[in-house]
């Protein structure tokens, strides 16, 4: 929005040139919602707890985890409501609203925000311990992304070929197939963020070190010179994501604020599925899908921990862990959850950092 409206001004006023450059408005969106978060933050906590919209900790799925989490019993959820306008609101203020790629990612966002509101809703208000069944939300998740996958696929210069991490001009052409490549992507991103949020501030924190990563892998994406220098895909347009991406680092940081341990909120599914949808999107709109497993290394894990866990007792009644996903299990073990918090978080910081060194090597 204020690139529209003072950008235009430079030829009169030369300090609205400013406006211009992408790592000025980036730096500013990132300001801006982290602003917002710690500003409107307290007051859609009290909101939630006024209206006894708080975790529900249930002892019939495991007794031991109850005993772990018992505390967090009533802790208001749904937080994601105020990542989600802090992150949104800093995107309309400082990116550009006519590019493509920013319409996309807020589209998918907003999609899975309100597919997470519902089914938080269900869960919190209307006291269905379920909330949406699983079938109802993986539809939604689907039906987005075969239209994700069909836009992408009709667009001239979005092409359907991956990208290959640490091979020259290496690339895989899947065809149509790639609007099925999106459904999976965008599928599970969303799921796996949305496992991840099980301890105080693990998903906020992997996210944070995720946007930054990808901020990175946005501007270089977008600009001809450092694409022809790394030898990747150059995407026009595309440099403006790092302005969304920086609003999303804002965002989780001031949500961090007040969900780092002890939480004073939870996420929610309204911001665990729309952050993770919008990670996986931005992967496939600037062509690094396959490095979206590197730089979300921890949620890869996570789902796949649940993954595994699920086959191995139907298969053969064995469990690979004590409990899934992953991080229960090193609670199990005895790890305090802060630690196994803080460690994650390690892991995930060494990943995103990896993730741009893959950008050197050719």
């Amino acid at each position: 929005m204020l690139y529209h409206l003072l950008y235009p001004l430079h030829n009169a006023v030369f300090a609205f040139n400013i406006f211009r450059y992408i790592t000025f408005r980036a730096a500013m969106a990132a300001v801006t919602a982290f602003a917002l978060s710690l500003i409107f933050g307290p007051g859609i906590i009290r909101m939630l707890k006024a209206k006894k919209i708080g975790e529900n900790i249930r002892k019939e799925e495991s007794a031991r985890l109850y005993e772990l989490h018992s505390k967090k019993q009533d802790t208001p959820t749904m937080g994601g409501i105020f990542i989600l306008l802090a992150m949104l609101f800093a995107t309309l203020l400082w990116a550009d609203l006519s590019n493509r790629h920013i319409m996309l990612v807020v589209f998918v966002t907003v999609w899975l925000g309100i597919t997470g509101f519902a089914d938080d809703y269900l869960k919190l208000v209307r006291k269905k311990s379920k909330g949406l069944t699983a079938t109802a939300k993986l539809t939604s998740q689907i039906i987005l992304g075969l239209i994700l996958g069909t836009i992408l696929y009709v667009t001239p210069e979005h092409t359907t070929k991956l990208d290959v991490p640490f091979l020259k001009d290496v690339s895989v052409d899947l065809g149509v197939f790639y609007i099925l490549f999106v459904i999976a992507v965008v599928t599970g991103t969303s799921n796996a963020v949305n496992l991840t949020d099980g301890l105080d501030g693990l998903a906020a924190g992997n996210m944070i070190m995720a946007a930054l990563a990808f901020s990175v892998l946005c501007y270089v994406s977008g600009n001809i010179t450092f694409s022809n220098y790394l030898l990747i895909p150059y995407i026009g347009g595309s440099g403006e994501l790092s302005v969304f991406c920086a609003a999303m680092l804002g965002a989780s940081l001031g949500f961090l604020w007040f969900n780092c341990y002890p939480a004073s909120i939870f996420m929610g599914d309204v911001g665990s599925l729309a952050l993770g949808g919008a990670l996986g999107t931005i992967a496939l709109l600037i062509k690094k899908e396959l490095l979206l497993v590197i730089v979300g290394g921890i949620f890869v894990a996570e789902a796949l921990s649940v993954i595994l866990q699920v086959a191995s007792f139907r298969l053969v009644k064995k469990r690979i862990f004590k409990i899934a996903p992953l991080h229960h299990h090193f609670q199990f073990l005895g790890l305090p959850e802060s630690k196994v918090i803080v460690r994650f978080w390690i892991i995930s910081s060494l990943l995103a950092l990896f993730t741009l060194v893959t950008l050197k090597i050719r």
